[in-house]
């Protein structure tokens, strides 16, 4: 009798196993765009030991399924077109086709509530085009393991978020229609970074490693993750519980994009890992994540994360730095917001500008933006054509200025500090008055606002309240009033040359 029912067993899982569906990965569908000029991954499930055959654009790949029936194979590097073409997957007697593939560039948009923000941030875009653009969202959940699949699909119309549209749209103006641009939107508001790391990352970020130690610990929580989860459609405070935790997000919104080809990922996030200079606050819950000072340490290391996750040591991270709102945290040595030693969002700013120490990487500048009580301002064109011309840049190799003028070294003369930047050509102001919100300090560190004046690509800074003065900060107050640009009207970096401690 038990023998019987071993073989019946037996029989009916290994007839599910011959009868499984050939299936491509969830970022695999009708109407998707492929990366141009790279390998181009391609992956899914069949058989065990099934051999797998793809077709696309003269090629034809084949792999074999493992013992889990997972396959993966590499199609060559494929010329960018807006053509759309079958995209043909073969299994024995199987196939799955895929019509209107094309290829050119993909992008990665993620982050919390200001890259989730829809298209109504964008006040300032003329011109607005679906043309040559394409976008996959992908749905809003969490999951407690690492997952294999996601909802969303390709759609031939633009991303709904209006950073991300305007990136397109700007770099879809930058290429002239030769190929398409496709985004992936993978973003959830009031999302802490950590929300987005995958547990091996423990090891390397010590802020991550106690928030992940309480959460596994935390049944409570877990439970009611758990439950919301069960219900499907959720009320709000079970939507803003889940996006809230650490991890969960990665696995279910980020993991199973991997290892799809893509040539960057931008990146906007940081309000709510801004809420401490330094520490994890004891209380509430959801400010158990790294702070200010830990963020650029665990930026840098998420990046690089990422990259082996996508086994791509070149891909593209694009930073968008945190525009203007006019805040001061509880530590701070003064309530002025407008004082270059306020504790806030000038600090934030300088976390995310040390990402620079890694290659491939640009921080977008909004010093110029943003709203000083509202922490999601309307307008997001300008920051969306602010990532086109980076990507015009560093992507399609044009002749573009995509950077505002940026510090390179500082001169002492006499009662004088000569400010010297790169991308200075054409250095000047956009209304015509002398340069603001600059700051000078003496070995005291106390800080003086600056009369400042521009000579070629540097900047004259004195005061008469410090007269022998050592060090410079710009625009480091959390709305500062700025007007220096370029010749290119793109806004200067923030910067400070001291090293005094918050």
């Amino acid at each position: 009798m038990i023998r019987a029912l071993f073989f019946t067993l037996s029989f009916s899982l290994f007839g599910t196993i011959a009868q499984a569906e050939l299936k491509l990965a969830s970022p695999f569908t009708d109407h998707m765009v492929l990366q141009r000029d790279t390998d181009v991954p391609v992956w899914g499930w069949a058989n065990p030991a099934q051999e797998v055959e793809v077709s696309f654009a003269g090629q034809s790949k084949t792999a074999k399924a493992d013992r889990r029936g997972k396959w993966m194979l590499s199609l060559d590097a494929l010329k960018g077109t807006n053509e759309g073409r079958d995209f043909v997957v073969k299994a024995g007697k199987d196939s799955v086709t895929l019509k209107d593939v094309v290829v050119g560039e993909v992008w990665i948009c993620s982050g919390q509530s200001n890259m989730q923000f829809g298209r109504s941030g964008l006040e300032s875009l003329e011109g607005l085009s679906e043309t040559g653009l394409r976008s996959f969202e992908v749905k809003r959940t969490v999951a407690f393991t690492e997952q294999e699949e996601l909802e969303g699909e390709w759609k031939v119309e633009g991303s709904s978020s209006a950073v991300a549209f305007a990136f397109s749209h700007h770099f879809a103006r930058q290429i002239d229609g030769q190929f398409p641009v496709g985004i992936f939107l993978t973003a959830w508001g009031s999302s802490a970074i950590e929300a987005w790391m995958p547990r091996d990352m423990a090891d390397e970020v010590p802020t991550f490693k106690t928030a992940l130690s309480e959460w596994d610990a935390n049944e409570e929580a877990q439970a009611q993750v758990k439950a919301a989860l069960a219900k499907g459609k959720w009320e709000r405070n079970d939507d803003v519980f889940m996006r809230r935790q650490v991890n969960i997000v990665y696995n279910a919104m980020m993991k199973p994009l991997a290892p799809f080809a893509c040539s960057g990922l931008i990146w906007y996030q940081g309000e709510r890992n801004e809420r401490y200079m330094s520490g994890m606050p004891e209380s509430p819950w959801y400010h158990r994540v790294g702070s200010i000072e830990d963020y650029d340490d665990t930026l840098k290391a998420w990046v690089q994360r990422y990259r082996k996750e996508w086994q791509r040591d070149k891909m593209k991270f694009y930073i968008v730095m945190l525009p203007g709102f006019e805040t001061v945290l509880g530590t701070s040595p003064t309530k002025d917001p407008k004082h270059p030693t306020a504790h806030g969002r000038a600090w934030m700013r300088e976390s995310q500008l040390k990402v620079l120490d890694l290659p491939h990487t640009a921080v977008a500048n909004s010093i110029d933006l943003g709203h000083p009580t509202n922490n999601h301002p309307r307008d997001k064109a300008p920051i969306g054509e602010r990532l086109a011309l980076l990507a015009a840049r560093d992507v399609l190799g044009k002749e573009v200025e995509a950077s505002g003028p940026v510090f390179d070294k500082l001169e002492e003369k006499g009662n004088q500090l000569v400010v010297h930047f790169s991308h200075a050509g054409g250095l000047k102001t956009k209304d015509g008055e002398s340069p603001q919100e600059f700051w000078i300090a003496g070995a005291d560190g106390k800080w003086s606002s600056a009369n400042a004046q521009i000579e070629g690509s540097t900047v004259i800074l004195k005061s008469k309240e410090c007269p022998n003065p050592k060090h410079v900060r710009y625009a480091f107050t959390g709305m500062p009033k700025v007007n220096l640009v370029n010749g290119a009207d793109l806004p200067a970096y923030p910067f400070r040359t001291d090293d005094f401690a918050p």
